[in-house]
């Protein structure tokens, strides 16, 4: 049995350089660490704490180029119920994202599109890679819509919350992420536990009926989590990665990180 982890640390982040960049009239702080092509990895709740940060480290080591934008919260900030339902709180009113609409894009996504436009402009190679977790989840379908977007990520996608088959993008967006991928041999990425009451089977299963053997998903089993994190399984790649060898969490790291390789790299 892996070891119980009681507490997240604070992370400085100081191994990041935040650039303040500005797209469509807005501007977010980004931490960018790495070489080689881009690949925009976006937090879940309450923001890039700790183990997201562990996370982009291990892309970054893989080598590439790790975009990874503020979208919410305080960077470096450990985790904390009230500090988390507060996060959460001030996201479901934000203007940015569509908490609880099944059938529309989240607007934050067409600033996302510009930063992959940015980040292959920047770091060049065949494309970019973008993986979503969580609150960020199913961004990373939308930002197929993204000519420059060649190795999507979903980790356990949680919007719309409250909508078990839910989607979080329009209809006729899905549609062209469909084609697209048809028509250039792509496919996506997703994980999930088994048992998570945010991400349900249902929301896969739409998605596999939507984009058919384009989607690639598995479903981890709950007693593959780490434990002792205070909530139950949920961050496949993050809170609850038990990054040991032959773990079925790790073999989703190891996954996502060839899948990236694959599509990425010349």
């Amino acid at each position: 049995m892996a070891p119980k982890i009681n507490k997240i640390e604070e992370d400085t982040l100081a191994d990041f350089d935040c650039q303040q960049l500005s797209f469509l009239g807005k501007t977010k702080p980004v931490y960018i660490a790495g070489e080689g092509p881009a690949v925009i990895v976006m937090s879940e709740m309450p923001g890039i704490y700790e183990r997201v940060a562990f996370f982009a480290r291990r892309v970054r080591d893989a080598g590439f180029t790790v975009l990874m934008p503020s979208l919410f919260g305080e960077p470096g900030r450990a985790p904390a119920p009230g500090y988390t339902a507060r996060t959460i709180a001030r996201a479901c009113i934000s203007r940015e994202f569509r908490v609880f609409s099944s059938n529309r894009s989240s607007p934050v996504v067409d600033w996302l599109r510009a930063l992959a436009r940015y980040g292959y402009s920047t770091c060049g190679e065949k494309g970019v890679g973008a993986i979503g977790m969580c609150f960020t989840g199913n961004f990373a379908i939308n930002l197929m819509l993204e000519p420059c977007v060649l190795a999507p990520v979903l980790s356990q996608p949680s919007l719309p919350l409250g909508t078990a088959a839910g989607l979080n993008i329009s209809t006729e967006d899905l549609a062209s992420v469909k084609q697209r991928l048809d028509d250039e041999d792509l496919t996506v990425l997703a994980y999930r536990f088994s048992g998570d009451a945010l991400c349900k089977a249902e929301r896969f299963a739409a998605y596999q009926a939507a984009l058919g053997n384009r989607f690639c998903a598995k479903a981890l089993p709950d007693d593959s989590a780490r434990t002792g994190m205070g909530m139950k399984p949920h961050s496949v790649v993050t809170l609850h990665l038990i990054d040991e060898a032959g773990q079925p969490t790790r073999q989703a790291l190891d996954e996502i990180l060839e899948f990236f390789r694959m599509r990425l790299k010349p």
